[in-house]
């Protein structure tokens, strides 16, 4: 009997991602779910984190990589004088300390770790190190010493102190930011150790936790045959920022059928911007897809 291969859905889940489940095990169940074909992910969430896990089907999975590049928000809850092997509440101790510090010195040390700045990721990572997933030469005994990386931090916010031990803060932040990692340096930086003892993934990209589905209620409304299934969103969602342009039936079939335009056939239409920027092609109500101006002409680069 040929494997059954799914239904070609289109749009975008946002999904409340529930404590101690993996990222590529709720992106599985969404595609049972739905009986998707083609699923993917727009940034992984640790286990011991919850929030906005944006899942994208079909011709959304195009689109995943602006959802990678998007700025992000957190909270999360730091856990002053104890550091652990895994940087969250699910390592082993490494070191304690007594000291706990105050609120002007926690203000005090958040500047100097906004903005660019150079982040050791942890140890317990995805990265790869001679082929090998960090947090498997981790498990091994062999924790490799992983070298710092650009990341851009937007802001850090003190929003309360539940007790001396205890710190929760707000964060906004680019791609490939660690928070196991700001919250062992915040700590570091006030002259103590920590670890994060709570995450939460608030906002990704145009997707907020106030429009996520919980996968207890998407299981529900899914299975009932009597209730509607949960709609996802539009597959251009998430390129609502990029500049668009209007294109006729007949150029976006030969966009579609990867073909160029020449710019003097687009006069008017173009907004002002450099060569090799990414343009968003529109056909009436419909996004066709992406394209860039280059040499004279508008070429397609990743149509829908």
């Amino acid at each position: 009997m040929a494997r059954r291969r799914g239904q070609d859905i289109d749009g975008w889940l946002v999904l409340d991602k529930p404590l101690e489940l993996g990222s590529t095990t709720a992106v599985a169940i969404a595609r049972r779910l739905y009986d998707a074909r083609k699923v993917g992910h727009a940034g992984t969430l640790d286990p011991l984190a919850t929030g906005v896990l944006p899942i994208a089907f079909g011709k959304a999975t195009k689109t995943i990589p602006w959802i990678m590049d998007a700025t992000k928000e957190y909270r999360f809850t730091l856990v002053f004088g104890e550091s652990r092997t895994t940087d969250d509440r699910e390592g082993e101790v490494l070191a304690l300390s007594e000291v706990r510090p105050s609120d002007t010195a926690i203000l005090g040390v958040l500047p100097m770790l906004t903005g660019d700045v150079m982040q050791v990721p942890p140890v317990y990572s995805a990265l790869k190190v001679g082929g090998q997933r960090a947090y498997d030469l981790a498990r091994a005994g062999k924790p490799p010493e992983l070298p710092p990386r650009p990341a851009r931090i937007d802001s850090i916010t003190l929003v309360e102190r539940p007790d001396r031990d205890h710190a929760v803060f707000d964060v906004r932040s680019g791609k490939g930011v660690y928070m196991r990692s700001l919250a062992r340096d915040i700590a570091l930086a006030c002259g103590t150790v920590g670890h994060i003892g709570v995450l939460r993934r608030t906002k990704c990209g145009p997707f907020t936790e106030m429009e996520a589905i919980s996968l207890d209620n998407l299981r529900q409304s899914m299975e009932n045959a009597d209730a509607l299934p949960v709609p996802l969103r539009p597959v251009a969602t998430v390129l609502d920022d990029i500049p668009a342009l209007a294109v006729t039936e007949e150029e976006a079939k030969a966009l579609l059928y990867g073909q160029s335009l020449d710019l003097s056939v687009l006069a008017g239409r173009l907004p002002a911007m450099e060569a090799g920027v990414p343009l968003r092609a529109i056909c009436g109500e419909r996004v066709i897809g992406l394209c860039r101006t280059e040499d004279g002409r508008l070429r397609p680069s990743r149509m829908f």
